[in-house]
């Protein structure tokens, strides 16, 4: 069931949501001073690509130690990022979410829009796995 509805999602907007976080990611490199979260965007670039049958979760419970990205700097990197770019991000991300939920088939798709927009408030330190 997850490989048609990636599909499905990949065919009508994932595509495009894929591209534009790779583009984003991109942007971030290019100025050096966004590297720190190049990595991130790139991240949920794939994640938006195919994001049925994967979830989000804390770096930190996948290794079961911190890191750079799971203490102290990668909380400051996350308000940075919060305040510059994430909260608009998410917004958008909710919006197409309460969209999608008018509709019963549009359901899935939406679930998947909150997804994104939880990962797009803080996406430091964080990793997508298989559920």
């Amino acid at each position: 069931m997850s490989l048609i509805l990636n599909i499905l999602w990949f065919i009508f907007g994932g595509f495009l949501a894929g591209l534009a976080w790779l583009f984003g990611g991109l942007l971030l490199a290019i100025t050096i001073v966004g590297l720190p979260w190049a990595g991130a965007a790139w991240r949920i670039a794939g994640f938006s690509f195919a994001p049925f049958g994967r979830q989000v979760v804390d770096r930190q419970w996948i290794t079961g130690r911190g890191d750079l990205g799971t203490g102290p700097l990668g909380f400051v990197l996350n308000v940075i990022w919060f305040v510059l770019a994430g909260w608009y991000i998410a917004l958008g991300h909710l919006v197409l979410a309460v969209t999608l939920f008018v509709s019963i088939i549009g359901i899935p798709f939406a679930i998947q829009h909150v997804k994104l927009a939880m990962i797009a408030l803080a996406p430091i330190g964080k990793e997508v796995v298989p559920v």
